[in-house]
């Protein structure tokens, strides 16, 4: 096995040992949907320690010229900005003391208006190379939107990166895509016709 294919087998394990993929059980997901299957965003974050470990790992998988060509890394409120936040804070641990400092930047997300970002991260973005961070990645609509805005305020995106990926994306922007540990889970259920309900099967809520 390589040296790649050994820390995502590891990182896998570890999620599952940290309780932040949680299988086997019966999840509503708040979105009208329920599933035996829930990556859990809360616990992945409440110890700093946990994701510095996953983002370390995440690094090592990057190829050298995305270590050493991102200039921002950014990601949307709350879990990939904060998994941003950390990688671009380490990518400067593993480049040299006269390279300049990688920058961070957060999408905001509004309910009404979605996605967005303040003026000062546009300017931020304006003529760089831009790597995208999220604790997850489903049909990589988020991917795609925040892509959007990057482009929209000069911004190149060179990269995808996510601790989990789920395996159902449906959107391709054309970058590598990096993924700590892959999961492919089982099929969801609308919640008026969830099997899980039907055999009395206690539900789980975050």
């Amino acid at each position: 096995m390589d040296k790649r294919a050994d820390i995502r087998e590891k990182a896998l394990k570890d999620l599952r040992q940290a309780e932040v993929l949680m299988l086997d059980g019966h999840f509503d997901y708040g979105n009208g949907y329920h599933g035996r299957v829930y990556l859990n965003p809360h616990q992945l974050f409440r110890h700093p320690s946990t994701i510095w470990r996953f983002a370390q790992d995440l690094i090592d998988l990057l190829p050298d010229e995305l270590v050493q060509g991102t200039e921002v890394v950014a990601g949307p409120v709350t879990g990939g900005a904060l998994l941003a936040h950390t990688i671009a804070g380490l990518l400067d641990s593993r480049r040299s003391l006269t390279h300049p400092p990688c920058s961070f930047a957060p999408f905001n997300y509004d309910p009404a208006g979605g996605f967005a970002l303040r003026t000062f991260y546009r300017d931020e973005l304006k003529g760089k190379r831009v790597l995208l961070a999220d604790d997850v990645r489903n049909t990589g609509d988020t991917f795609a939107r925040c892509a959007a805005l990057v482009r929209d305020a000069g911004g190149s995106v060179v990269a995808t990166m996510e601790i989990c990926d789920r395996l159902e994306a449906i959107t391709d922007l054309g970058v590598p895509n990096i993924a700590l540990a892959e999961f492919k889970a089982p099929e969801n259920f609308k919640a008026s016709a969830c099997p899980l309900c039907s055999a009395g099967i206690a539900i789980t809520r975050f």
